[in-house]
């Protein structure tokens, strides 16, 4: 037998295999399924009538018989169909009870509607319980969160009303610094909130896009002074663009922090951009060198309260919500950000537009 000839015949016994589940899945459907049952039950009925009369039969007595024989046989076939229901009632009252543990069985069997709500009640439990799980991480990484920087404000302000340290210039950047920590969280929780209620309003302005990477990135260099990073910036100082400042300030900031986080110590971080003209488009790449992200993990770092990892040389933490907040920003703006293939490190490669064409914008400025 041919190659030729070998492959038609596995294309024609793949078509058979896919024809006949095809015809499975439209017979397995809850509109044939009753349709039989009640084809079944008219049938059934109908030969009972017609015995009844060959064996002379009293109609009165016939008919209760009949009825009741054809409401048990509906009965004890029925419940196939309507045993899911139940049980997906029953999951539905323990997970509104918080019991995120609540499963139907496994309707693996099924092809029809019932079977495939099963599955699709399955999918949203497994993800609510995940939800569940991430905001339970979350108040975990919040509370500890604020307890070093409160912990540590405490204990330098009862050392200073003691008397056993001086409120000097380094001290007082101390407090400073922890105070800080304190209002970067708050901005984080603050954003959530934004998220969660589906904030879009923008102000849009046109500014030029060197510059102002430039300033987002002079606060990351004095934060990141201790561990040696050097930011490299590839970016035409031509290109001049529009969008809402802040938010984009806070999607710059949260992805550049990211990259030095994840950087071994004296590493370097590289900021590129360039206009796609074909679609009217800054695109900006900004890699961390040497590490990588795994191709089945890299939407989910975009989710909220998903922490990063933290390798030898590198620092991790926080409150896992810098790459959602990121994500939302660049959305409101019409564009998309998403980590690429790229042999140098993590690519984090954002897109948008020269010009957003987004709805809920405030007032535009010049």
């Amino acid at each position: 037998m041919t190659d030729e000839a070998y492959n038609r015949r596995m294309r024609r016994s793949q078509h058979r295999r896919d024809a006949k589940r095809r015809l499975v899945r439209y017979c397995s459907t809850l509109k044939v399924e009753i349709t039989m049952l009640i084809v079944v039950a008219t049938v059934g009925a109908f030969l009972l009538a017609w015995v009844f009369s060959k064996t002379k039969i009293n109609d009165w007595l016939a008919l209760p018989v009949t009825l009741i024989v054809i409401l048990v046989f509906t009965y004890a076939t029925s419940r196939h169909l309507t045993d899911p229901l139940g049980q997906m009632r029953d999951a539905a009252e323990r997970l509104s009870d918080g019991d995120y543990t609540a499963r139907v069985p496994d309707f693996s069997n099924k092809y029809d509607e019932v079977g495939q709500l099963a599955r699709a009640f399955n999918d949203m439990a497994e993800e609510l319980q995940h939800e569940d799980q991430l905001r339970r991480d979350m108040i975990a990484n919040v509370a500890h969160e604020l307890r070093t920087p409160v912990s540590a404000l405490q204990a330098m302000v009862e050392n200073m009303a003691d008397g056993v340290v001086e409120p000097n210039e380094k001290n007082m950047e101390s407090i400073l610094a922890q105070t800080h920590r304190l209002t970067d969280l708050i901005s984080f929780l603050l954003d959530l909130s934004r998220i969660e209620a589906g904030s879009s309003s923008l102000n849009i302005e046109e500014f030029n896009f060197a510059d102002f990477i430039d300033e987002t990135i002079a606060p990351l260099k004095l934060l990141d002074s201790s561990r040696g990073h050097d930011i490299e910036t590839h970016i035409p100082s031509n290109i001049v663009m529009e969008g809402d400042v802040d938010r984009l300030r806070q999607l710059y900031t949260n992805i550049i922090a990211n990259a030095l986080k994840h950087s071994l110590d004296d590493a370097s971080v590289l900021v590129e951009a360039h206009v796609d003209d074909s679609r009217g488009t800054v695109v900006t790449n900004i890699v961390n060198f040497g590490s990588q992200i795994p191709e089945d993990v890299r939407h989910k770092i975009f989710q909220r309260f998903v922490m990063g990892i933290t390798t030898r040389g590198s620092e991790s933490g926080g409150t896992g919500l810098g790459l959602s907040i990121a994500k939302w920003a660049a959305t409101l703006h019409g564009g998309s950000i998403h980590v690429v293939d790229d042999s140098r490190g993590v690519d984090f490669e954002i897109v948008l537009p020269l010009h957003p064409d987004v709805e809920g914008t405030g007032p535009r400025k010049q």
